[in-house]
């Protein structure tokens, strides 16, 4: 068993929208962490042998007539267990105490004040035993469950947190997972470490050693297809997957006519030319440009570019030879926002990686950072020593531009969306900007403006500028690039862009909109 094997928490989700933000910070902490749902059965949690186990928050209340409880045994595993909010008031109610509707609800920012500074709450950076915690409840533990008692309280919540080191349970009624929680990354760090007695086993080196071990072992001797677009995801899962099977991995570039301007060729010489790895180039241009012919739904659009995606695998496996797995570049995020699978959270998009893929698909799937949010993707790739410039590229959908041409997707409309998005990045890049955004990216829409270019009435397309910060594409926040900068790009689009005569700044935060505008 390996180190990270032997020190590794489980989350189970209950359905909050932090759920996720939960396991950024436990690795934060160098300690491996997976979610489940929060209904997975005794055996499957006993297989995984967390050395402790966190119980999500959720909309839920406990007296709901479907609301979520988890097997009891987890109980009897003899590891701690952390509640957080509904996590807190599921065990105030299964241990016996009293839970009820708070008189006030709290949502927001509140003062949380210590009253036991040991394990959960120990060395922390705070004056008076004070610190400002993030709460989102209606239900609240009234009443001590017996054996337990309170370590922490607001002015609304006698109750804000407690303990039973007999029984190995920790609960809070606050969210430590959020950034307006100060101290919280620490709170989690001393549950993990401190109370879990986890090591800190979880960094990109490990992962690397571990995943290469794993990629042998699944893949053997048979061969993979790798689905490589050049972006960061594929490109540092393709440079792993070469790392550990050398030429039985094979990467096939497909140029579905989507892609930003001198992409295809830059993609061919980087990994042909300077990795010497086995690469087919497809230009199916002609084909998705068919089958996207008349279609304006963006969740049409994604499926039938997944779709097509896998179609051409299959024609090029025919032409090149037999494969077994199709390797692809999925991240955590993507799992989440289309299928839910890791607990009772909503679907928000259906992702090209995972929403379109047919169900007779002649594939086995290999995607080594399925649990990988994209900040430690990009540490895999430094770790292997990739090129900045690859790393830190900004995330590319990989329906490409065909969820940033918003409406019908044609040759004519793309050449103009490539364009002005060209000039989007090359403005931030000069003007410093392109590593503090964390995606950029022009959108062509479906709308004529009435413009004015010499003497001249024009009726042409309105195009919008996206720049967001973030860290891992869960949540963002619309960037404030320059006035400046921001006329320099609006300048040089409507007078060297032939088809737009207007540009906007898309200023919406993530949630409650998405980042892709489709």
């Amino acid at each position: 068993m390996s180190t990270i094997e032997r020190n590794k928490i489980l989350i189970l989700d209950f359905g909050s929208q932090y759920t996720q933000l939960i396991a950024r910070r436990v690795r934060e902490s160098q300690v491996y962490c997976e979610i489940l749902p929060f209904n997975t059965d005794i055996e499957t949690i006993r297989e995984f042998a967390p050395r402790g186990i966190i119980l999500s928050g959720g909309p839920s209340s406990v007296f709901a007539e479907n609301a979520p409880f988890p097997t009891a045994q987890i109980f009897n595993l003899n590891v701690p267990i952390l509640g957080i909010c509904y996590g807190m008031q599921l065990i105030g109610y299964l241990e016996g105490g009293a839970v009820a509707k708070s008189a006030l609800r709290e949502f927001g920012r509140a003062e949380l004040i210590i009253d036991n500074t040991e394990d959960l709450f120990a060395d922390l950076d705070i004056i008076d035993n004070t610190c400002t915690v993030w709460m989102s409840h209606g239900d609240k533990v009234e009443r001590l469950p017996d054996g337990f008692e309170a370590i922490a309280h607001t002015r609304n919540a006698p109750i804000a947190a407690m303990r039973n080191p007999g029984k190995q349970i920790w609960a809070i009624q606050f969210h430590p997972e959020v950034v307006h929680t100060y101290e919280g990354t620490a709170m989690l760090s001393n549950f993990v470490h401190r109370i879990c007695g986890c090591e800190s086993t979880w960094n990109m080196a490990n992962f690397i050693d571990s995943k290469i071990e794993e990629i042998r072992a699944t893949v053997g001797d048979r061969q993979v297809l790798c689905a490589l677009s050049g972006g960061v995801d594929s490109s540092v899962a393709a440079i792993l997957i070469h790392r550990a099977i050398g030429d039985r991995l094979t990467c096939v570039f497909v140029n579905n006519g989507l892609l930003r301007k001198n992409e295809p060729e830059a993609v061919v010489k980087t990994f042909r030319d300077h990795y010497q790895i086995n690469l087919h180039y497809e230009d199916a241009t002609e084909r998705f440009l068919e089958k996207l012919s008349g279609v304006t739904d963006p969740e049409r659009k994604r499926k039938i570019i997944g779709n097509e995606f896998i179609y051409v695998f299959e024609d090029v496996k025919r032409q090149l030879g037999s494969f077994d797995f199709l390797a692809q570049g999925t991240l955590y995020p993507d799992v989440i926002e289309s299928v839910s699978v890791k607990g009772p959270s909503a679907v928000i998009k259906s992702h090209h990686n995972v929403g379109g893929l047919p169900e007779n698909m002649d594939f086995e799937l290999l995607e080594p950072f399925r649990e990988l949010f994209k900040d430690e993707v990009r540490l895999v790739g430094l770790e292997l020593g990739m090129p900045e410039e690859i790393v830190h590229r900004h995330p590319f959908p990989g329906p490409g531009l065909g969820i940033r041409v918003l409406g019908e997707v044609t040759k004519e409309r793309l050449d103009v969306l490539r364009d002005a998005d060209h000039i989007l990045l090359e403005e931030i890049k000069m003007a410093g900007l392109y590593r503090t955004i964390w995606q950029a990216f022009a959108v062509l829409l479906p709308v004529n403006t009435v413009g004015v270019m010499g003497d001249e009435r024009t009726y042409e397309n309105a195009c919008a500028l996206r720049a967001v910060s973030s860290v891992d594409g869960m949540t963002a926040d619309w960037s404030h690039i320059p006035y400046e900068v921001l006329g320099r790009i609006s300048n040089r689009i409507i007078n060297e862009v032939h088809g737009i005569n207007r540009v906007v700044y898309d200023i919406s935060s993530k949630p409650p909109g998405t980042i892709e505008w489709e």
